[in-house]
């Protein structure tokens, strides 16, 4: 059943950009973060690893709140959870409390990912629902714009303590906005399922296991270049702000991935076929990348995974939780638990092995794989 009161698709592309915005802005300050507290690369890059993994837990926690309590009063605490973790971080003074400020700010930010898909199941079925996602993805195209460009500027001028108090000031006025105008979705039907009953069905859904693992190692790609890119590009001696403007780039290929997708599926080209396609476009730039890797020439295959993501994530989204309408909350929250999960495990072996040519040949290997058993 899809409810008659929709909120505005734009209020809900800042939400869903948010938990995006929000870390690519910290990618630069990385190299600086490394520094100030006196720790390596590797356990720097280590934090994105730690902050998925709270990521999951959020996931489970809002979507299940979003079913108990609705979806908009779950979206609110998200953000305030956020506000906190990040004021603590920006306070921190030892690389152990930082790390505990980015799991609390991991776990509010998960909101912005989990309550914002339920949302749009509430409000959207079908062609319509992989329509909307596939805008809702080409608006997580410029994310990485607004985050590297402002992150790297911030970091420049401020240093990490900067990029800490604009993402306080940031959560707080995106709290005031969902406050004065997004309405309540969660239909009247919603059914309350036991978590361990529903986490059974899902777990005996193939399918749902597939997609939960094309979009863990998806994500893995685009995310394992915001934390071992900063330090590559380091190392080719540019600065904050250059690797920033990196962003650009990427948010261009992005959304070219998602505007492609939306004219395929126009033309009729189904979900499973696109995601096929968009694996196998991956692949071809992991291996690229893989040989250009201590360059900065390995931007030029980056784009083409970057387009393959913005092709295959809002077709595996759109399809995977079509059977889980009455428990869309609950079912979302075990989803994204799910490959947030593994997103948090394989970004932590990523910044064990810091090369990002490798990582991404890798994954996209196994995604292409799992996307020809879709058949």
């Amino acid at each position: 059943m899809v409810t008659s009161t929709r909120p505005h698709l734009w209020h809900l592309t800042f939400l869903i950009m948010f938990p995006q915005v929000v870390e690519t802005i910290y990618s630069p300050a990385l190299p600086g973060i490394a520094q100030a507290f006196r720790v390596s690369s590797e356990r720097a890059a280590q934090t994105l690893s730690v902050y998925f993994v709270a990521f999951a837990v959020g996931v489970a926690l809002w979507g299940w709140l979003s079913d108990r309590i609705g979806r908009r009063p779950a979206m609110m605490l998200g953000l305030i959870c956020y506000a906190a973790g990040a004021a603590m971080a920006m306070v921190a003074n030892d690389f152990s409390v930082l790390l505990l400020a980015r799991m609390v700010a991991a776990i509010g930010a998960a909101a912005g990912s989990v309550v914002v898909q339920t949302m749009l199941r509430d409000s959207y079925e079908s062609t319509a629902l992989a329509r909307v996602f596939s805008v809702m993805g080409a608006a997580l195209a410029v994310s990485p714009v607004f985050g590297l460009v402002s992150g790297g500027w911030l970091v420049s001028h401020f240093g990490h303590t900067g990029v800490f108090m604009a993402l306080v000031l940031l959560a707080t006025v995106l709290l005031v906005l969902t406050a004065i105008a997004l309405p309540e979705t969660r239909p009247e039907n919603t059914s309350s399922v036991r978590f361990t009953e529903l986490a059974c069905r899902m777990a005996r859904d193939g399918e749902l296991r597939k997609n939960a693992m094309l979009v863990a190692l998806l994500n893995t790609m685009l995310f394992s270049y915001y934390s071992l890119a900063p330090f590559l590009f380091g190392q080719l001696g540019w600065s904050a702000t250059a690797f920033g403007w990196t962003g650009g780039l990427l948010a261009l290929a992005s959304l070219s991935g998602s505007l492609l997708n939306r004219k395929l599926l126009a033309t009729g080209q189904s979900p499973e076929r696109l995601v096929r396609d968009a694996c196998t476009l991956a692949l071809l730039s992991g291996v690229a990348a893989w040989s250009l890797q201590h360059s900065a020439w390995v931007l030029v295959p980056v784009t083409g995974v970057v387009v393959a993501y913005g092709i295959a994530i809002p077709n595996v989204l759109s399809q995977a939780l079509r059977h889980y309408r009455e428990q869309a909350g609950a079912a979302g929250a075990l989803f994204g638990l799910s490959y947030y999960l593994l997103l948090g495990i394989m970004l932590g072996l990523a910044g064990m092995v810091q090369q990002l040519g490798l990582v991404l040949t890798v994954c996209a290997l196994i995604a292409w794989l799992f996307s020809m058993a879709r058949r």
